[in-house]
Parts: structure tokens; sequence; C-alpha cells
């Protein structure tokens, strides 16, 4: 299993638009080959509630990288949602957990 992260910081004032949007794109990634779950989380901390953190679990990076990312419905999701971000996020993958 590998664990994708984003830390998404939506321009200040577009936090409910991005939200409605992403309610949106959230189907396109949940069809996707080895798609095992995803949590989106808003930062509680004082002046950040504009950042949140997308977690989502794939069977294999390809999955994510090969699959997902050359996708129609990633084309999508891109129109619908990266327009929120500023700076771009960067993603990351993990392995299984070493604790």
């Amino acid at each position: 299993m590998i664990m994708e992260s984003a830390l998404l910081d939506v321009r200040p004032g577009q936090e409910d638009a991005f939200l409605a949007a992403f309610a949106e794109a959230r189907p396109l990634i949940a069809v996707q080959r080895g798609f095992r779950s995803l949590e989106l989380r808003r930062c509680v901390d004082a002046g950040r509630t504009s950042r949140f953190l997308l977690l989502v679990e794939w069977e294999t990076l390809e999955d994510h990288t090969e699959g997902f990312r050359r996708s129609a419905e990633y084309e999508r999701w891109r129109e619908l949602l990266h327009h929120f971000y500023d700076p771009f996020p960067l993603v990351e993958h993990f392995g299984e957990s070493v604790a």
C-alpha cells in the first residue's frame, strides 16, 4: 500500500468553493484502479484554515502516477481543483507504516 499526501493551500476566501469542487471531483479518483481510500482534512490552527491535508491510499505507486494521472478523469480533476492552490502542492508518496 502507498500513501499519497499533499498539503493543499487554498486561496483564502475560496475554501467553500474548493470544498464544493472537491465533492464533485472525489468520484473521479474513487473509480480508479488501485484506489483504496481518501481523506481530506482541514487545518484547525489559527490563521491556517485555508490549508487542507489530502491523504490517498493506493495499492501501488503506479496506480497513482501512471493510472490516475494519465486518465481522462485526472484531466477533469485538474480542471475542477488545480486553480484553487497557491502555491501548487508538493505531492509525495509513502510506503507502509514503520512504527
